[in-house]
């Protein structure tokens, strides 16, 4: 391969790379760090690029044309983002060329989510659980709210196959977690509504969006860092509007 063949792959290169980890839920100082240290090792020069929530472009001084790429989606799976950063690591030390890197970086990209969804289901139900006893101490209400959560993050990830909507998925997994209680509760099986309620959002809460805005605004990333605080309050909010629907009306 020309030079200047490699020298366009390895802005291709770094490109994918920042697209995954903008999309597994990097924050955007890691997908800067991790684009310049693999430009740096591609011998690339006065190599710039420019990081948003939906788009990256990239150039190098001596080059003709900047390369852009899209972000569709935005999800969390830290698998990937250590995946991505141990390429940029044997690329860094030059264990690998570029060519074998971009290849390796797009079977990062067709990797599918190594976690099943009946595990995530079981993960929500026992954190839910988990932490309606550490907030409430109520330890029979824990029970519900682990089956509870188990079926509203089954709702959640069924959505999320289908539609591209976020907000709207939270707001129907949000709608099960509040039917569901309150049934339980005029069933008398349960006791307390608010209790379960605040262990089963949990793990719908935007903790991840949440902290990576505040690193972003922090790191000086104010598009990137205003952008994960916007989507992370619509989050809330529509967790939130859910919940006081169902108990303002059933």
């Amino acid at each position: 391969m020309e030079s200047k063949d490699k020298q366009n792959l390895a802005i291709t290169a770094c490109l994918l790379a920042g697209r995954l980890l903008i999309e597994n839920g990097s924050n955007m100082e890691r997908v800067n760090d991790t684009m310049r240290r693999m430009a740096l090792s591609a011998q690339l020069q006065n190599f710039e690029a420019f990081t948003t929530m939906t788009a990256i472009v990239a150039s190098a001084g001596h080059l003709p044309n900047a390369q852009v790429i899209d972000i569709h989606q935005r999800k969390l799976n830290l698998n990937k983002v250590a995946a991505v950063n141990s390429l940029s690591r044997q690329f860094a030390a030059h264990e690998i060329d570029v060519e074998t890197l971009y290849a390796k970086l797009q079977k990062v990209d067709q990797q599918p989510q190594q976690t099943s969804d009946f595990v995530q289901c079981v993960a929500a139900g026992v954190l839910s659980w988990a932490l309606t006893i550490v907030y409430t101490g109520n330890v029979h209400d824990s029970l519900f709210a682990a089956v509870i959560a188990l079926v509203s993050y089954q709702v959640y990830l069924t959505l999320g196959k289908h539609s591209k909507a976020r907000f709207v998925n939270e707001f129907c997994a949000s709608l099960v977690i509040a039917l569901l209680t309150v049934g339980f509760v005029k069933l008398h099986w349960a006791n307390d509504v608010n209790d379960i309620i605040i262990g089963c959002v949990m793990p719908l809460v935007p903790g991840v969006p949440l902290t990576n805005a505040a690193r972003d605004l922090m790191s000086g990333d104010l598009i990137s860092g205003t952008s994960r605080a916007v989507e992370a309050t619509l989050t809330a909010i529509a967790i939130g509007c859910a919940i006081v629907f169902v108990l303002r009306y059933v």
